[in-house]
Parts: C-alpha cells; structure tokens; sequence
C-alpha cells in the first residue's frame, strides 16, 4: 500500500476511547452533518444538500476502514444522488420560497418498492457471491434503501421518509455489530427523527391543499 493510502487509512482510523469503546473521528463528524442534513430536510432548505456531501465524504472513509463495503458504496450513490436533489430542489424552489411536497401516487409507490425489492436482491446475491460484506443482505437492504429514499427525497415526495424509517431499523443493529457506536446510535435518532420529518411533511403538504382550495375561485 502506498504512503498516501495507509495515511488516509490512518486518518480514517483515527478517535478516541469513550466506554471502553474506539470512536473514529470520521464516523462522529460524519454523523454530525448526517444528523444536520435530517434536521435540514425536514425544515425543506437547500442547504440540505451541501451539509450531506460534507458528511458523504466522512462515512465513506470509515465504512472503508470498518470494511463495510455496503456502507461506503452507499455513500458514493447518496453523494451522487445528493447533487441531483440539489439541482432539483433549487429547480423546484425557484419562483417560490418553499419547497412543493406530496405523497407518490399508487404508480410511484409501486416503483418505488419495485426498485427496492430487485435491487436489494441483485445487490444482495453480489455481496454473498464476493464476500464483501459479513451481512450481504442487510447490507444490501441499506445500501439500495438509502438509494431509494435519496430519489424519492429529491423528487419531494413524502414517502422517503417512510423508507429511511425502515432502512434505520436496519442500520441500528449491523452497525453496532461491526464497532461503529456513534453510527449505531446516529441511526437511533435519524428513527426519531425521520417519524417527526413525516410527520412534518405530511402536515405541510395538507396546508398548501387546504390554502390552494381556499384560493380556487367558486364557480357560479
């Protein structure tokens, strides 16, 4: 290994002991500005995105050092999916203060799970195959997950809140399995707050219906 690979390796590897337990400096900054990109969405700023690439770059280093294969490809789609939400976004902002919500039609949802569905399993026989990850399938589920909760997020479609809460339900335990505490405890709260960005998106869309009904003109 090069002099420039095993100090990036060093870097990522880098922490400090709390609990008896080896905290990496990458995964705790990266799961600042992961929790920081949650709190972002669910207020609908365009500075969701920029936050997410910063963390991007951070827990695609430590999946790497922790040899969480799936992780680290997830963090290479989520930053490339974090540049198309911010194009669209600024698109759909423009002209308008706020960012348009809604559910997905039945049609959407459909693809949706579709997509989730197939490439879970397309990537998970890849993992088992390879041998890249302990948990090829949970790890798929993740990887494809966060991928389908991205696009939907980026279309504004309120249902990608739906998918992150699953995928968190996931990411608690294979995280805290592999050694990544404050991952393992990030994904905890990303669970509570990912219920309260429903939530939130939910009742902002059922304004904008309620004030667009409001303004429609009476027929006579």
């Amino acid at each position: 290994m090069s002099g420039s690979g095993a100090a990036w390796l060093e870097w990522a590897h880098a922490g400090f002991t709390l609990f008896g337990e080896h905290v990496r400096w990458a995964d705790l900054l990266g799961n600042v500005a992961a929790l920081a990109t949650v709190a972002l969405a669910i207020r609908r700023t365009i500075w969701t995105w920029p936050v997410q690439l910063t963390g991007t770059v951070l827990l695609f280093a430590v999946s790497v050092d922790a040899q969480i294969v799936g992780n680290a490809l997830k963090q290479v789609i989520i930053a490339a999916l974090a540049g198309y939400g911010w194009y669209r976004w600024a698109r759909g902002m423009r002209g308008d203060a706020d960012l348009p919500v809604r559910p997905a039609t039945g049609a959407e949802r459909l693809r949706l799970v579709g997509a989730l569905v197939a490439g879970t399993a397309a990537v998970g026989w890849f993992f088992a195959f390879t041998g890249w990850s302990w948990a090829p399938w949970l790890d798929a589920f993740i990887f494809v997950g966060s991928a389908v909760a991205m696009y939907a997020q980026s279309r504004g479609l309120v249902d990608f809140w739906v998918v992150w809460i699953v995928v968190d339900m996931v990411g608690i335990p294979i995280t805290l399995m592999s050694g990544l505490w404050v991952s393992g405890i990030v994904y905890g709260i990303f669970f509570a707050l990912a219920v309260v960005g429903f939530r939130d998106w939910m009742r902002h869309y059922r304004s904008r219906q309620e004030r667009g009904a409001h303004a429609a003109p009476v027929s006579a």
